[in-house]
């Protein structure tokens, strides 16, 4: 595929259909919103090119797109299994080119509380969310807190040892007290959004293992999208 710097280059790279269908299975739909955070300046370039932003490390420059997502499931279904309220992570690195829809690492992240039918399902669903294949992708299981109320959001991966996001309404808007708002723009395999409500991140960092990372005052937004088994895309990679 040729590399894409068109506004929609991110959307088309992730839409570009695979040969494959979607596979057969139950009837789903999901609506959630995401406290979501990474490492570019506000707004996150990825979404606007093939190839995140340079970030100067030693005497080098290297592009990466270090994030937290962190879900919370407003209402959904999984044939027969009940998906509200549930809540997941995910921990990424998206790498310094996905002109070809090839991202470095994820880690999927299920609540403790979640039944193994609810993992069943949100692994399915991220795999439609999330139509790219991956050098790594992985599962794990925490504590997520998920608190979004009074122009702030903040949830906690294991009480914050493993992971944060914290948001603040902080961007610039032309009528006091309303948020600023992207519109029209595509999120992923979704198939709708309500617009992305920009909040800088206070603090976003993934605490576990070699591939820790940890910035502060960099892009952040909260969106709440929907998806569903009829109209998402099908997957690039065999599933988390």
């Amino acid at each position: 595929m040729r590399r894409l710097t068109t506004a929609a280059a991110l959307a088309a790279i992730l839409m570009s259909a695979p040969s494959a269908q979607a596979p057969a299975g139950p009837e789903w739909k999901m609506k959630a919103t995401v406290i979501e955070a990474c490492s570019c300046t506000m707004f996150c370039p990825c979404y606007f090119n093939a190839k995140p932003e340079g970030h100067h490390t030693g005497h080098e420059m290297k592009h990466f797109c270090r994030a937290n997502n962190a879900y919370k499931v407003v209402s959904g279904y999984y044939g027969a299994t009940i998906l509200d309220g549930a809540k997941f992570w995910i921990a990424t690195d998206l790498g310094g080119d996905f002109s070809k829809g090839q991202m470095d690492w994820a880690v999927l992240i299920f609540d403790k509380a979640m039944t193994k039918e609810q993992r069943d399902a949100i692994g399915t669903i991220a795999g439609r969310l999330f139509p790219v294949k991956w050098n790594s992708l992985t599962t794990a299981e925490g504590d997520i807190s998920w608190v979004a109320e009074g122009g702030n959001a903040h949830a906690l991966l294991d009480g914050g040892r493993s992971g944060e996001v914290k948001l603040a309404s902080t961007v610039s808007s032309n009528k006091a007290g309303e948020p600023v708002v992207i519109k029209n723009l595509k999120y992923w395999g979704a198939t709708t959004n309500e617009g992305f409500v920009l909040m800088p991140n206070v603090v976003e960092a993934y605490r576990v293992g070699p591939k820790a990372f940890e910035y502060k005052g960099t892009n952040g937004f909260m969106l709440t999208l929907e998806i569903d088994s009829k109209t998402a895309p099908p997957p690039a990679s065999a599933g988390y």
